[in-house]
């Protein structure tokens, strides 16, 4: 059986202000401690997050450890002789992470949510997410036949903490594209039997079958005054200095790959099985085109934004061989709390203006984690697609700017447009 490292300190949070994650079972080694570590968050409605240590988010990942980790869970979906599946991934941090799970299963269909506005008529359904920092889920399929295919829908997610979530998003499709069987598949499962029991009921009440499948599950201790507890804490948050004042700014070396506007770069409009040959060889190019900027003796992070997760993950693993420590990434909206202490997972932060905004008035912040920051020897890459792809992007307040601010070269991948309308043309839909 293989085992998964764990992390040598005690979890901070844990010791400091008592949130733990308590291991109850795991399969093919895996355990709660493998998969996440605590970490906070000043929200009122939820003062806690848990960190993945395999997803690529928060916390810079080796791809073949994200890829492993969702072929395992792919692995956990029961899928009956003649039955189809549909994948369906969670915006912002499932988005990768259900790529991975769709094509493990060979899925005709694979679609995430987005919390980014598409061409008018874009959105064929929305739910919410209550505790959540950004709450809405758009769906957008470049063709609403995508997710009416398929015997089962498997929707992927990297923690499940009451199921209330998946079972809003079941209601919502299954008012628009019906089915008997659903299979919620996440990297943990931190339910109380409480909030089994609810989404047993809620199954019931739609005549459905729903699934839970995990790598491990766990059980969460969170102390009852922990958002006050987290909002008394130093004021450490991400910030916009990045030593300016003192510090050349690094090279940015941009590399534009062209991309075809009827190839998805990811989930957020539908991705098919057919469209993987097409991907697999723009994703070789990107590769090809970044290793002449980056030397194989030295570390690199390859940092996708936001809901860009899968892409900069395959572009990651292109490059990844024995020997090379490549690691993947993305932003997040997640506002983290930031604590430079060990045993913490959150230890270095940015904080920056969204580059897909075109505006600066009342622009929403983003952030990036711990991003080889505390190693100088590391290299980054910096994968955006043609939306975010604006003068905010290299703006003073900008991701550019945090990561070259201190001095450090990038090199920023610029990925071409893929384009909604080109899309369902592409899919003989007329919209």
């Amino acid at each position: 059986m293989t085992t998964h490292p764990v992390p040598a300190l005690a979890p901070w949070a844990g010791t400091e202000l008592g949130l733990v994650a308590s291991h109850v079972d795991g399969i093919a080694g895996w355990s709660i401690d493998a998969l996440i570590e605590p970490g906070l968050r000043r929200n009122p409605k939820r003062a806690h997050l848990w960190v993945s240590r395999v997803l690529g988010k928060h916390i810079p990942v080796a791809p073949s450890t994200i890829i492993r980790a969702g072929s395992d869970l792919a692995d956990l979906v029961r899928i009956g002789t003649g039955e189809s599946v549909v994948v369906f991934g969670f915006a912002e941090t499932a988005t990768g992470l259900g790529h991975v799970v769709a094509r493990r299963l060979d899925a005709p269909v694979y679609l995430h949510s987005t919390r980014r506005p598409g061409p008018p008529g874009a959105t064929w359904a929305r739910f919410s997410e209550g505790h959540s920092h950004a709450t809405d889920h758009l769906i957008q399929p470049s063709s609403p036949e995508l997710l009416r295919t398929g015997d089962t829908l498997v929707l992927v997610d990297d923690e499940i903490s009451t199921g209330a979530t998946a079972l809003d998003a079941i209601r919502s499709l299954h008012q628009l594209a019906p089915r008997r069987r659903y299979v919620v598949a996440a990297l943990v499962d931190m339910r109380s039997d409480a909030d089994v029991a609810t989404c047993a009921a809620a199954a019931a009440d739609l005549d459905v079958t729903v699934e839970f499948v995990s790598l491990a599950r766990g059980v969460a201790t969170v102390p009852a005054d922990l958002v006050t507890r987290v909002a008394a804490l130093p004021d450490r948050q991400p910030s916009g200095d990045h030593l300016r004042d003192t510090v050349d700014d690094g090279e940015v070396i941009r590399v534009d790959v062209e991309w075809p506007p009827d190839v998805p770069d990811g989930g957020r409009h539908g991705f098919l099985a057919a469209d993987e040959t097409a991907f697999a060889g723009l994703v070789a190019s990107a590769a090809e085109a970044l290793e002449p900027h980056l030397d194989p003796r030295r570390p690199v992070v390859v940092i996708g934004h936001e809901e860009l997760m899968y892409l900069p993950m395959r572009i990651a693993a292109a490059i990844e061989s024995p020997g090379r420590i490549v690691l993947s990434q993305t932003t997040t909206r997640s506002p983290a709390y930031v604590r430079d202490a060990d045993g913490y997972p959150l230890r270095h932060g940015f904080a920056f203006t969204a580059p897909e905004v075109r505006t600066s008035i009342d622009a929403p912040r983003r952030y990036l984690y711990n991003a080889g920051e505390a190693d100088p020897h590391t290299q980054r890459v910096l994968v955006v697609d043609a939306a975010a792809d604006t003068d905010a992007l290299v703006a003073d307040d900008s991701v550019v700017a945090a990561l070259t601010g201190s001095g450090r070269d990038l090199v920023l991948l610029v990925v071409g447009d893929t384009r909604f309308a080109a899309l369902a043309a592409a899919r003989g839909v007329s919209r």
